[in-house]
């Protein structure tokens, strides 16, 4: 069945290819990159992107089995690392010759036991060194008994290992940094010495490759939302392109009189007469309710239109008094990643919440 709402989200495959080898032309040429689409891709489009950058690319991550079997479903051959799995998943991870980030003691055996039972011959792993950012991962206290399992078990090859930077973006956080960046070599060297393993590394996220490349570029990175066109600051996000933009249309254009009322329970109350259209979109398609009332606004006719009224689930209403607009003209609802970053500064959040709520009703079209 097909897509026919009238609401949809553009996404420029020039854009994409241009922002990931400004990327890559930050790495030295051995670097291996990985792209992380979880989230269906930062709420772009996960297959699209992937299939489209695949060949560019040496790995994808993801974060549950589910984003990760979308992917091989789609036709993607590449390794794809489970940046999350749950021990229930284990099997269909190894159905579906997924890679999983084994983060705890735990899962580590839970894995040697299923692929024992399973009979596979020696499968990929990834193991998550915890440095900082206390969310998954080996502690060093882990370490010693983390050596010895893997040390006794034939069942598994360490294909990576990594850890995560918590405030890459942060450069008043550089010392906290830098001592990541110090724990996770003394954790991978003394893991390397003792398993006589010969994993690769990785550390970087987005903002790590802009900030950290010649501290924290190791063998691969791990590229996200860069590739959508945010450099978590205005100096880097200015030099990528964006990627997307979220469109809609006017479905009815309405004259509001004084003292009249817009929307529910009458959050907007009209003080001189003026003109207001109403577009198929709402927080059921991930427009925040928080952008209600003046707080939010649209693009019509290159024009800033602002939200009145509540946010409703499949509608929003904003003023078009000073426009000239009709009935089935195109709304930019999202224009370009300074209107998200202006909006997600305006409602206390960050870029990747706008995004990632953006619901699977709008299509997804290729420009």
């Amino acid at each position: 069945m097909g897509n026919n709402h009238v609401t949809f989200l553009e996404i420029d495959l020039n854009a994409i290819d241009f922002n990931l080898y400004f990327f890559k032309s930050k790495l030295e040429p051995e670097t291996k990159i990985l792209v992380v689409s979880k989230a269906f891709g930062y709420g772009v489009s996960a297959v699209k992107i992937a299939n489209h950058i695949k060949n560019n690319v040496d790995y994808f991550a993801v974060a549950y089995l589910d984003e990760g079997i979308a992917l091989r479903n789609a036709g993607i051959e590449n390794p794809i690392l489970v940046l999350h799995p749950q021990i229930s998943n284990l099997a269909k991870i190894i159905e579906y010759h997924l890679e999983p980030n084994i983060y705890s003691i735990k899962l580590l055996e839970e894995f040697i036991q299923i692929s024992s039972d399973l009979k596979t011959p020696l499968y990929p792993i990834h193991l998550k060194f915890n440095t900082g950012l206390n969310r998954l991962g080996f502690s060093i206290s882990d370490l010693e008994k983390l050596i010895n399992l893997i040390k006794k078990t034939k069942k598994i090859e360490v294909k990576s290992v990594f850890s995560h930077i918590a405030a890459s973006e942060d450069l008043s956080e550089k010392a906290f940094t830098l001592k990541q960046i110090k724990s996770f070599s003394e954790m991978t060297l003394k893991f390397v010495k003792e398993t006589k393993t010969n994993p690769f590394t990785h550390m970087s996220n987005t903002s790590g490759i802009l900030n950290y490349t010649s501290n924290a570029q190791f063998d691969m990175v791990r590229l996200g939302i860069g590739l959508l066109g945010f450099g978590n600051d205005k100096k880097f996000t200015s030099q990528l392109k964006n990627t997307f933009q979220l469109k809609s249309i006017i479905s009815q254009i309405h004259t509001v009189k004084k003292g009249e009322s817009v929307g529910y329970n009458r959050a907007f109350k009209a003080t001189t007469t003026i003109k207001t259209a109403t577009i198929p979109i709402g927080h059921a398609d991930g427009i925040s309710r928080k952008l209600s009332n003046k707080v939010g606004y649209v693009y019509i006719n290159n024009q800033k239109c602002f939200i009145v009224g509540n946010v409703c689930m499949d509608m929003i209403m904003v003023d078009i008094t000073t426009i000239n607009c009709n009935e089935g003209d195109t709304v930019i609802v999202y224009k370009n990643q300074q209107h998200i970053e202006d909006l997600a500064s305006k409602i206390g959040t960050i870029p990747y919440e706008l995004l990632t709520a953006m619901s699977q009703r709008i299509q997804r079209v290729l420009k």
